[in-house]
């Protein structure tokens, strides 16, 4: 991993260096473990042992639910400790951050119970998810749809008395194959003719109530992920008006208390995948020799690993940068940086991935390395939590803001 660009607590470093040791020792080593263990169950959404072992060692070492901010509910860290945390998770991405209780979208819905929770959600949900017992899932975008507008989301939530009944269609809900997933958190419109952003409510869903269907996984690049991402049904679902989140309309507002935390981990994990795909391309490079002498050697293999760290510590800079306005002025006016870093790590992602497999030949695209899922999943994550067109138009739009404001003070 490069070093670090942002000086950082004590406590930060005490975490890294607990973290890397676990990753040594245990991570690294239940890899091919794991592999065996979902092979041999022939099904894909298996939770092998393996998880829970690793979950009983970390919890074992302290590094447990490093992600939630809340002192109340985790270590308290902020942004900026906790990033580097999140990149080292990223090497392991299928097994580190939910062997920490540290994976999406577990940790967003257990941030958005904490923050808009009542007291009964925080008893029958959060606590049960923090101590890592249950997992959820999150279903926002829509099939039939342009989702990548959240004010297009047609999913309804009527009120009916004590009640309100939901009725739609929700696609890549991940983490609802998962064997532990118990409840849904839910965007839908409460008020198809309200102003745009006020619309949308979320609500808190047992994925076991009536006229919830799960219909099928959807495959990653043929990939089925364990976790699932699911197609989910919602027929006449009914619901208890306490399973409202927050108020009636405040969907938008939640959604973004919840995706800016959830960015910075997500950029940062594909730093993480980035620096190991890195080592893996050196490691490729030095040991496999063509036409007389070491891959290498080669001027062009030597560019791509220049070109490689320079990226990545750029895009890690940048990351950074943004979770340190997080913790500073808030998330709304590190709203660019936020943007950018969805946009800039996992291109800068693909790009090491992508010429990691190149190396490897055939072996890159097989399953011997973990570099094709990687680049699968680094793939889809420039359409999750929102397209990078959709960020581009955020950045834009306010740097043509910015020069028209300072026009206007000449």
């Amino acid at each position: 991993m490069g070093g670090p660009v942002f000086d950082l607590s004590d406590r930060a470093k005490e975490y890294q260096d607990k973290l890397l040791a676990f990753m040594d020792e245990h991570i690294y080593p239940a890899e091919a473990v794991y592999a065996a263990q979902m092979a041999e169950s022939g099904d894909a959404h298996f939770h092998p042992p393996v998880i829970e072992e690793l979950k009983t060692e970390a919890k074992k070492r302290g590094l447990w639910n490093l992600f939630h901010p809340h002192p109340a509910w985790g270590p308290g860290l902020t942004n900026l400790e906790y990033a580097p945390l999140a990149e080292i998770m990223g090497r392991s991405a299928h097994l580190a951050p939910e062997a920490t209780n540290c994976n999406a979208p577990d940790t967003g819905n257990m941030e958005v119970l904490t923050l808009f929770g009542t007291e009964e959600h925080k008893e029958k949900w959060l606590k049960p998810l923090l101590a890592g017992e249950i997992a959820s899932a999150f279903a926002m975008t829509e099939p039939a749809v342009a989702s990548s507008d959240a004010s297009n989301i047609q999913l309804r939530m009527v009120a009916d008395g004590d009640d309100y009944v939901l009725n739609g269609r929700k696609w890549w809900t991940s983490n609802a194959l998962h064997p532990h997933c118990k409840v849904l958190i839910v965007m839908g419109k409460t008020d198809p003719d309200g102003p745009a952003f006020r619309q949308q409510s979320m609500m808190v869903v047992p994925l076991d109530t009536p006229g919830v269907t799960v219909l099928r996984g959807l495959p990653v690049f043929g990939y089925q992920d364990r976790e699932g991402h699911a197609e989910v049904l919602f027929e006449n679902v009914r619901v208890p008006r306490t399973a409202l989140l927050a108020g009636e309309g405040d969907g938008f507002m939640i959604s973004q208390a919840r995706l800016g935390p959830g960015r910075i981990h997500h950029c940062m994990r594909s730093i993480g995948m980035a620096e190991r795909a890195l080592d893996l391309m050196i490691d490729r490079a030095q040991s496999r020799t063509t036409f007389g002498a070491p891959v290498a050697d080669r001027a062009n293999i030597q560019d791509w690993i220049a070109e490689a760290r320079i990226e990545i510590d750029m895009a890690r800079l940048l990351t950074l940068k943004a979770a340190h306005l997080m913790d500073t002025v808030g998330n709304k006016q590190a709203r660019t940086e936020i943007a950018a870093i969805k946009v800039a790590a996992p291109e800068v992602a693909l790009k090491v991935v992508d010429r990691a497999i190149q190396v490897h030949g055939g072996a890159g695209v097989s399953d011997d390395f973990p570099l094709a899922s990687m680049y699968a999943h680094l793939r889809t994550l420039r359409l999750a939590d929102g397209p990078d067109e959709v960020h581009k138009r955020t950045i834009a739009r306010r740097e043509l803001r910015r020069r028209e404001t300072e026009r206007g003070e000449r």
